[in-house]
């Protein structure tokens, strides 16, 4: 493939390069009940991953409802053993690893806690891949990933034209539109390709399989 030196890729976590679905519903299930809300089925909150906590929460709680207690409450279950319930998508680490290979700066831009998010990362083997990982604060500051990307941009003086985000829902890809960076929506995680190109996504792409080709296009075309 071309040389991406001087290139960057941010990619999304959660629905991106791991499936974390049974962790998260499983925390969000346990937060609802201990809410004193009615508890949905795993298939009616899938909807859940990606999207900062906060927001989903909004959703869902009545609004005399504590959102902060509610997401007390996920972390705590979140963090118990949650956490690493989680699958790497097939293929992922290849694609990752060809583009190390090719000279391409690498960083994670998640809506997930830093601190957990570097757990995850280091769980499943992805530290050697990314110079950095990035995501919220406890307190909700970067949990719109907008502002998380220019943060990303700005501290490691990166181009807006030299830089992709790759994600799988439309959050990662109105933020990377926000900032003037071009998107990949991909299809193996949670958001479909109507919410993506509703999003703003430049590219989509079926399988980690084409990342290669597409992130390749993109640098080139522009």
């Amino acid at each position: 493939m071309q040389d991406l030196s001087g290139k960057s890729i941010l990619f999304d976590l959660d629905g991106t390069l791991v499936d974390p679905a049974k962790g998260i519903i499983k925390a969000y299930q346990d937060a609802l009940a201990h809410m004193g809300c009615d508890i949905l089925d795993h298939d009616d909150l899938t909807w859940v991953i990606g999207p900062p906590l906060r927001n989903s929460f909004a959703k869902m709680l009545q609004a005399d409802q504590d959102v902060e207690q509610a997401v007390l409450a996920y972390r705590a279950s979140y963090e118990a053993g949650g956490i690493f319930e989680a699958t790497v998508f097939a293929g992922i680490k290849d694609a990752l690893a060809r583009f190390a290979s090719a000279g391409a700066k690498m960083y994670i831009c998640t809506a997930k806690p830093t601190v957990f998010a570097r757990r995850v990362a280091t769980h499943f083997g992805f530290d050697p891949y990314f110079a950095d990982v990035y995501g919220a604060e406890l307190d909700g500051r970067f949990d719109d990933k907008g502002d998380l990307i220019a943060h990303i941009l700005s501290v490691n003086e990166i181009g807006a034209a030299n830089t992709i985000m790759v994600g799988d829902r439309a959050n990662d890809t109105t933020a990377a539109m926000r900032n003037d960076v071009a998107s990949i929506g991909v299809l193996w995680g949670f958001g479909d390709e109507d919410e993506l190109k509703q999003g703003g996504a430049t590219r989509i792409c079926a399988a980690p399989n084409d990342l290669i080709d597409d992130v390749s296009a993109l640098f080139v075309n522009g």
